[in-house]
């Protein structure tokens, strides 16, 4: 899988043994790709080999600008637009991304590291969110009530909030982009994505796909690469009317606060610090299975992956889960997610990977015992990190406070469940927990008590289907709406309310 330039220096993944020609990708702006006005850039290279795969432009605002005023252009006529007519755009969209599903999920693996099966999983889960905004002609409707006074009627209907920015993450490239963009035009607004500038490729595929198949009119949708300058340009911007973002705690909260401060209206999904609770009477199987994947799916970084196993039961019971727990993440195998024999991709750089053994390395100097020690792993490109797993933890470990966001599981051990959610319910962050047990009171209880928006029963990725909201809590979450499902239609709307009398 390399990337090969091609004429106005977009980027296509292709599948060859040839030596990969690198380019530097350009922006797309007003239904055409061209480059920035910026000629600084960042590379992005393949965390399994440290390969170089293209060069990121470092956009300003200038190009954020252009962007911007071609989305703005383009707005009138995308709203006046039939949503039914909109919506067989989507179904176009939809059946593109499908034809393209495995191309999309190798760029992931290639660009991001992730395993292939996950990175084609990611993608079908994007288009998933496509496929629920598909049904914008029956989610946009309003509603009426007649006679509310003598011959007087009330009505209430949906209109695009206007020009929205899109701000997303490194470790789903092609998911959370697609969590966005079709809801957005779906609704009648016009979009502009900055991608993450670690692993935008699969972003730049997805736009060549959208160029290619004409699924918009020029403007409708636009890219833009870049870093911190692309993303105050579009909190700043005038023009821009809404933003959805998903990134780190701080980084939400710079967004939050800045977008709203110029009147935005914005949604900031941030970081989190799950928490799987493991009764002693939870399948044995099941839970191994599950706590393991959630804690070392994608390398850990998910914000829904599990990173603390709340061991609950006697000293004997906490330590027979423990040993189940270890016993299925040594039989992990760490390397390249384009090996099918893969379990645990690298991390995306190895920057990362010295932030989290140097997290790891913390804990073990405050007197946390490793586990299971994955920083014998090695790698060309010094991205890899195996399953690490850390106990004898306290209060207040940084392991255990904040989000690692690597392969790093971290054991607590309580006596009963409600010790267990009193554990739960200390984080500052409340994006998911799950339990795994064969008590439905217990699980009953769980739900009713833990303060986490996404919850799973025996089950360690608590992820909802794209027809519900990714509902993060606390510091997990800023802002009213959150993405996908009836949310996101409410997000990218405004309500009108008509108050009619005719004589």
């Amino acid at each position: 899988m390399f990337v090969e330039a091609h004429e106005g220096g977009h980027i296509t993944a292709l599948g060859s043994t040839a030596a990969p020609a690198v380019t530097t990708v350009q922006n797309y702006i007003a239904g055409g790709w061209r480059a920035p006005e910026s000629a600084d850039t960042l590379p992005t290279r393949n965390p399994a080999n440290g390969a170089l795969l293209a060069q990121v432009p470092l956009s300003g605002a200038a190009d954020v600008d252009a962007a911007v005023a071609a989305a703005g252009e383009a707005l009138p006529g995308w709203r006046a637009t039939p949503p039914q007519a909109r919506a067989r755009a989507l179904f176009a969209l939809r059946d593109t991304l499908d034809r393209h599903r495995e191309e999309l999920g190798r760029i992931v693996t290639t660009d991001m590291g992730k395993t292939l099966s996950d990175a084609i999983g990611e993608v079908g889960r994007g288009i998933e969110s496509v496929e629920v905004a598909c049904g914008a002609p029956s989610l946009l409707k309003g509603e009426n009530l007649e006679q509310v006074a003598g011959g007087v009627d009330v009505e209430m209907v949906r209109q695009p909030v206007g020009v929205v920015a899109a701000i997303t993450p490194f470790n789903f490239p092609a998911m959370i982009p697609l969590w966005f963009l079709p809801f957005a035009v779906a609704c009648g607004n016009t979009f502009v994505l900055k991608p993450s500038e670690q692993d935008p490729l699969a972003s730049v595929r997805i736009f060549e796909l959208i160029d290619e198949a004409g699924v918009f009119p020029p403007g409708v949708v636009n890219l833009v690469h870049g870093a911190h300058d692309a993303v105050n340009a579009l909190l700043d911007h005038p023009g821009v009317n809404a933003v959805s973002f998903v990134g780190s705690a701080g980084t939400a909260d710079h967004v939050y606060r800045r977008a709203a401060a110029t009147g935005k209206r914005v949604q900031a999904l941030g970081g989190a610090k799950n928490s799987m609770i493991v009764m002693p009477d939870a399948d044995p199987r099941l839970m191994a299975q599950g706590v393991v994947s959630s804690a070392f799916g994608a390398a850990g970084q998910r914000c829904l992956a599990g990173s603390i196993a709340v061991l609950v039961g006697s000293p004997e019971e906490q330590d027979t889960s423990l040993e189940r727990i270890v016993s299925a993440a040594s039989e992990l195998r760490t390397g390249d997610g384009a090996d099918p024999s893969v379990d645990v991709c690298p991390v995306v750089s190895p920057a990362a990977r010295e932030r989290i053994e140097a997290d790891v390395q913390g804990a073990a100097d405050d007197g946390g015992r490793v586990v299971l020690d994955g920083r014998r792993a090695g790698g060309s490109a010094g991205a890899e990190l195996g399953p690490t797993i850390l106990d004898d933890l306290r209060p207040g470990m940084r392991v255990i406070e904040e989000e690692v966001f690597g392969p790093v599981l971290s054991i607590v051990r309580v006596p009963d469940l409600d010790t267990a959610i009193q554990q739960v319910n200390a984080s500052r962050f409340g994006n998911a927990a799950v339990i795994f047990t064969s008590s439905g009171g217990a699980a009953r209880e769980f739900r009713f008590s833990v303060e986490a928006g996404m919850l799973g029963v025996n089950v360690g990725v608590a992820a909802p289907v794209a027809w519900f909201p990714f509902s993060g809590w606390k510091a997990s979450f800023n802002g009213d709406l959150h993405a996908n499902g009836q949310d996101a239609i409410e997000f990218y709307t405004h309500k009108k309310v008509v108050t009619a009398r005719w004589s």
